[in-house]
C-alpha cells in the first residue's frame, strides 16, 4: 500500500487492482480460436475479371490520350539550326501558343470524363 507523508510534497503513489483474465466462449467450449484474416497492408485485392473501368471507359480513355498527343504535337516545332537567328514569328504563332495549349486542356477534360463515366445499367428496379 501507500505510505503516508505528511508535510512532503511527494505525490502518493496507489496501485492498481490486477486484472483478471476472462475466458472467451470459443475457450470456453474447447473450440480452437478462429483468428481473423488479414489482408497485406497496401495491397488492394480486386477480383479476377472484375475492373473498376468499363470497356468504354479505356475508349474514352484513349481517345483522351489522343487529343494530348495532338496538342504536344501542335506545340512542337519552331527550332533552327543557326542559334543567331530568333524565329519569333514561328514560336509565338497561334499554333503554338493558343491552338496547342487549348487541345491539352481538352485532352485533360476527356480524361477527366473517362474517370468519371459510368455506364448505365440494363436491369431497371420494377
Amino acid at each position: 500500500m501507500a505510505k503516508s507523508n505528511k508535510g512532503s510534497n511527494q505525490p502518493k503513489t496507489v496501485q492498481a487492482p490486477p486484472v483478471q483474465a476472462t475466458a472467451s466462449k470459443a475457450q470456453a467450449k474447447n473450440e480452437p480460436v478462429k483468428k481473423p484474416v488479414s489482408k497485406p497492408a497496401g495491397k488492394l485485392v480486386i477480383p479476377k475479371g472484375v475492373y473498376q473501368f468499363g470497356k468504354m471507359n479505356f475508349i474514352i480513355m484513349f481517345v483522351g490520350f489522343a487529343v494530348l498527343g495532338i496538342g504536344f504535337a501542335l506545340m512542337a516545332g519552331g527550332a533552327t539550326k543557326d542559334p543567331n537567328i530568333f524565329p519569333a514569328d514561328e514560336i509565338y504563332s497561334f499554333r503554338r501558343i493558343t491552338l496547342a495549349p487549348a487541345v491539352i486542356i481538352a485532352g485533360f477534360i476527356i480524361e477527366l470524363i473517362a474517370i468519371f463515366y459510368k455506364e448505365k445499367s440494363n436491369s431497371q428496379a420494377e
